[in-house]
Formats: C-alpha cells, sequence, structure tokens
C-alpha cells in the first residue's frame, strides 16, 4: 500500500497541507458566508413573521373589542327600541281603552235613556190598557158606558 511507505510521508504531509488550506480558505471565504447569509435571512423571515403575526393578533383583538363594543351597543338599542315601542303600544292601548269606555258608557247612557223611555211608554200603554180594560168590564157587568177621561181619573185615584 502506498500510503503505508515511510519516505512518501512527507509530499502526502504537503499536498494534505496544500489541499486543506485551499478547501480551508475556500469554505471560509465563498461557502460560509453563503451559508451565514442564508441562515440570517432565514432567522429575519422568521422574526418578521412572528412580527406579523403578533400585529396580525393584536389586530385581530381590536376587531373583537370593537365587534363586541358594537354588538353591546346594538343590543342596547334593541332594548331601547322595544322599551320604546312597549311605552308606544301601552300608551295607545290605555287610549283606545279610554275611547273604548268613553264609547261604552255613552252607548250604555243611551240604552239606559231608550230602556227609560220604553219603560215610560209601556207604563202609559199599561194605564191605556187598563183604562180600556175598565170601561169594557164596566160596559159588561153594570151596561154602563163610561168615558176615557173617568177611567183614567179612576184609576189614578187608587
Amino acid at each position: 500500500m502506498p500510503q503505508l511507505v515511510v519516505t512518501d510521508f512527507v509530499p502526502q504531509l504537503v499536498w494534505l497541507a496544500i489541499t486543506f488550506i485551499i478547501l480551508y480558505a475556500l469554505m471560509a471565504r465563498v461557502v460560509l458566508p453563503r451559508v451565514a447569509e442564508v441562515l440570517e435571512k432565514r432567522q429575519e423571515k422568521v422574526a418578521g413573521d412572528l412580527e406579523q403575526a403578533e400585529k396580525l393578533r393584536l389586530e385581530s383583538e381590536e376587531a373583537l373589542k370593537t365587534y363586541e363594543a358594537g354588538l353591546a351597543q346594538a343590543r342596547a338599542q334593541a332594548q331601547a327600541h322595544v322599551a320604546q315601542s312597549h311605552t308606544a303600544l301601552a300608551a295607545e292601548a290605555a287610549r283606545q281603552s279610554e275611547a273604548l269606555g268613553e264609547k261604552m258608557a255613552a252607548q250604555a247612557e243611551a240604552a239606559n235613556q231608550r230602556i227609560q223611555a220604553a219603560q215610560a211608554e209601556a207604563v202609559a200603554a199599561v194605564h191605556t190598557v187598563a183604562a180600556d180594560t175598565a170601561r169594557a168590564i164596566t160596559a159588561k157587568l153594570i151596561g154602563v158606558e163610561v168615558s176615557d177621561d173617568a177611567a183614567t181619573a179612576a184609576l189614578e185615584s187608587d
């Protein structure tokens, strides 16, 4: 094996040193700066993404707060509108109830007046019928014709 020949150690060591120096220079000047640049860009991108994610999280929290505030305001407005509608409807119902009560009272008063008129008319009719009946009975029993005025006067005297 040529690697184990002792007389060839020095030239092999020289070529090893030359190759090592060339590869070291190539790595230090070309490859490692590129790797470092890629790693730095990657780190910057990760940091930028984290910053953007934090910014978006804060924006979403703010949007959620705005949404919840708007929702609470809309609920409050809806409750106020419902209360206002309820008050308006209650007032309208009270007004209609009062108007209906007045109308019913007027109708009851008119009906009461009609009843009283009919009652007076019926009482007058009863007096007339009673007077006619008394005249007819007197004519049948006694045979005497009594005048309307006399029959009415006789009924009113009792």
